[in-house]
């Protein structure tokens, strides 16, 4: 029901210290399913994004300071993602989480983005862009927004728990991109699965 743990704690007569721990368990597990996705395959979006605080004296985006970068890729063909906390949207890192995620044979799309100059060299030859600085946000079959609609999931889901710390970031982004990918399936009963195929130790 992605309640917080408050609610959760009022709800089952629990502690609220009691249900954080439980929460958090929960959220490492998940957190290991996510990283052990296989690579994507066929048409992909990839793009970063940047959470935290509100924008600070008028910068945003790539220019914004004290924010978390997160680079993620979406595969078109079940709409899935996978995330990956950054510390910098540099050509190397950037393409290097490419190249351990995607195909090679893939259809890549992104924005004009400098980082991903060069892709074609290290092999992927279907890499098409469109140019955000020219108002250009869809070219056909030719655009980012699924990835981008992610973003906004995401950023929508992570705001009810009214700011969450750096230490606890990741595990949280890890549950927003494990809930995006189960939004069509009961999540529940996958996990209870999991966790009964595999118990806590």
């Amino acid at each position: 029901m992605d309640l917080d743990a408050t609610k959760t704690a009022e709800l089952c007569n629990v502690n609220r210290n009691t249900a954080n721990r439980h929460f958090n368990m929960f959220r490492v597990r998940i957190a290991r399913l996510c990283e052990d996705t296989s690579p994507f395959k066929g048409i992909v979006e990839a793009d970063e994004s940047y959470f935290g605080a509100k924008r600070v004296k008028g910068k945003r985006g790539r220019g914004a300071r004290g924010k978390t970068k997160v680079f993620g890729i979406l595969k078109r063909e079940d709409g899935k993602v996978y995330t990956e906390i950054i510390p910098d949207c540099t050509r190397r890192t950037l393409q290097k989480i490419i190249a351990g995620k995607v195909d090679i044979q893939s259809v890549i799309n992104t924005d004009g983005w400098h980082a991903y100059d060069g892709l074609v060299d290290i092999g992927y030859s279907k890499h098409h862009r469109v140019i955000h600085g020219k108002d250009e946000f869809a070219r056909g079959a030719n655009h980012i927004n699924g990835i981008e609609s992610f973003w906004s999931y995401a950023k929508r889901r992570l705001q009810k728990f009214q700011g969450v710390s750096s230490s606890t970031f990741y595990l949280h982004l890890k549950e927003t991109e494990y809930r995006f990918n189960l939004r069509r399936q009961d999540m529940y009963a996958i996990l209870l699965r999991e966790f009964r195929e595999k118990p806590f130790i």
